[in-house]
């Protein structure tokens, strides 16, 4: 049963959430009407829909609201996120987003969706990214977004994260995940250094689980918790890589968290439920994908949601 001194702040990978106009500045030519994809108008005002369904419900077992806060992942314009929250199923909520444009060459970033009845901005900005591929070349990442706000009235700081795919090879790939880790690291550091009972939450799509040395080395320490490595440690995941599922999405907070005079972690789970998954074909139980290589499903993602349930 709902209560009202819980609620919930969630991360979603959509996957490809591109709008359909062609961008000459990025890879989203297979996103557009004439594209490999024959993405149009409907197609995607179909998957906004189905992207705004899923957050509508997100932790509602729990909580009477839908969840506060929401990190997205690989949505190509600030419109793109203004499309989701102004759907007929969020439009009545009181929604609003910060999103940036990302150097990323496939054009796709990651934005923060937030409730402006329980939480308020105060400040934001795009942490840019360096990370080269082995040959000294730039890797075109996407940025961390980092956002400072009040939720519910207390001071909150929240990374976004997209980190480098494995598409390449893990082996070829991980010293950029690790170098992303290392100034996500130097940034909380800093705001603790300054106040070591800092409301802290960062949560995205690491590309990496928790067991992973990228996170549990160089990311969690005394004052950063992943409490997702427990479903990790279960053989839960939130998408399938290479036939083996992975919980590459994850929420983790600081230890502000854990103490009982102010707003409380209770726990972390993967929103898997039966309509988001697909039950035919080789991909049965995983996430229902919009397309399977150029074949159009008109599913949701191929991540299942994350979120994170909080005591006030």
């Amino acid at each position: 049963m709902a209560e009202d001194n819980l609620f919930s702040i969630a991360f979603y990978n959509t996957e490809n959430l591109f709008d359909y106009k062609d961008d000459t500045h990025t890879l989203d030519s297979d996103y557009t009407p004439s594209g490999r994809k024959k993405w149009g108008h409907y197609r995607y005002q179909h998957k906004i829909n189905k992207i705004a369904k899923v957050i509508s419900k997100i932790g509602t077992d729990d909580c009477v609201f839908p969840p506060v806060l929401i990190g997205l992942a690989e949505v190509e314009t600030k419109q793109v996120a203004l499309d989701i929250i102004h759907s007929e199923t969020l439009r009545y909520l009181n929604y609003d987003c910060v999103h940036y444009e990302s150097p990323d060459e496939r054009g796709i970033d990651v934005a923060l969706l937030y409730h402006k009845d329980f939480f308020e901005l105060i400040d934001s900005e795009a942490i840019p990214i360096e990370v080269f591929e082995p040959n000294g070349v730039k890797d075109e990442t996407r940025d961390i977004l980092y956002v400072k706000g009040n939720l519910y009235g207390e001071l909150t700081h929240v990374f976004v994260n997209h980190w480098p795919s494995r598409r390449k090879g893990v082996d070829k790939t991980h010293l950029k995940r690790i170098a992303l880790a290392k100034i996500l690291s130097q940034r909380t550091d800093e705001i603790l250094k300054q106040d070591p009972d800092a409301n802290i939450l960062i949560m995205g799509d690491f590309n990496d689980d928790p067991s992973s040395e990228s996170i549990h080395k160089y990311l969690v320490s005394d004052s950063i918790i992943n409490p997702m490595n427990k479903l990790h440690q279960l053989q839960k995941g939130s998408l399938v890589h290479n036939g083996v599922w992975h919980l590459f999405d994850q929420i983790l907070h600081s230890k502000a968290y854990t103490q009982a005079e102010q707003t409380q972690f209770v726990k972390s789970e993967i929103y898997n439920k039966e309509f988001l998954t697909d039950w035919t074909g080789r991909g049965k139980g995983e996430p229902l994908r919009t397309y399977i290589g150029k074949f159009y499903r008109g599913g949701f993602s191929d991540h299942f949601p994350v979120y994170a349930i909080f005591k006030k």
